[in-house]
């Protein structure tokens, strides 16, 4: 087990990671690393993650209020949608959140990304629905994602970001780099005509498939919340899970267009 500075050398790591990936940008994004019930790492608030060391890490309680921090450093202000995750889901022990710009693409479409398109998406995430919107730095947000914790270990922020969780730090950082490869794969088969998606068997031979490796974490290989009542599995409905209708190729791409010019004032 690694004791409490490697922890933070790790953080740093992986934030310098997620910033030459560009899943963030200037002083975007956050993450933190459970300790135990009532200590927790976390990222500080107004700096890149791409230029951390050590003494930049905080330790915050389980309300998030501050237990340690270096000189002006403060923890994030999005630390409340961290906590969120970890009371709800006491299996978690790291919280990963960035604005990966395929994926913050689809959440700022309001679409979800349902489709099955590779193996690996599928066995590894399952689906990745939106929490609808939500003011950052307030209780909106974690009251969004709460909904779906028993069901996912990764969601979309509408108009936001994404955010991901796991057992570990580096499972939580994987399933974001999963997401926004995934949501690029999407995007472009969609610009090339469409993806072909599996069908209802090949899901649930690759379902089955992470039934036998053992793989940690919420999936809807074994709680799809639409398959529970009786609906098609995530992977087929279309998108319901995120509450957002399947649009025909070219208004998706249209769509999203839109939506990102327009949040960049364009």
């Amino acid at each position: 087990m690694q004791n409490e500075f490697e922890l933070k050398k790790l953080m740093c790591e992986i934030g310098k990671r997620v910033y030459n990936r560009g899943m963030v940008a200037a002083n975007d994004g956050n993450f933190s690393v459970k300790l135990n019930d009532n200590e927790f790492l976390c990222t500080p608030t107004g700096v890149s993650k791409g230029f951390m060391t050590p003494e930049y890490i905080c330790k915050v309680d389980a309300k998030g209020n501050v237990l340690q921090a270096n000189g002006s450093f403060r923890p994030s202000s999005e630390i409340k949608m961290h906590m969120r995750v970890y009371e709800k889901r006491p299996d978690v022990n790291a919280v990963v959140h960035a604005h990966p710009s395929y994926a913050t693409s689809f959440a700022i479409a309001g679409i979800p990304l349902t489709a099955p398109i590779m193996p690996e998406a599928v066995i590894a995430l399952g689906c990745v629905p939106i929490a609808k919107y939500g003011t950052p730095s307030t209780m909106e947000i974690p009251d969004a994602v709460e909904e779906y914790l028993p069901y996912f270990d990764q969601v979309l922020l509408e108009n936001h970001g994404a955010l991901s969780w796991g057992p570990d730090l580096l499972n939580a950082y994987h399933k974001m780099e999963s997401i926004e490869f995934y949501a690029e794969l999407l995007y472009k088969s969609k610009m090339l005509g469409g993806p072909r998606e599996f069908d209802k068997e090949q899901i649930a031979k690759l379902y089955e498939i992470r039934r036998q490796m053992g793989l940690p974490g919420k999936h809807p290989a074994n709680l799809c919340p639409n398959a529970k009542s009786g609906k098609e599995s995530c992977h087929n409905c279309g998108g319901s899970c995120g509450g957002t209708k399947e649009m025909p190729d070219n208004e998706l791409i249209a769509s999203i267009t839109k939506k990102v010019m327009e949040q960049m004032g364009m």
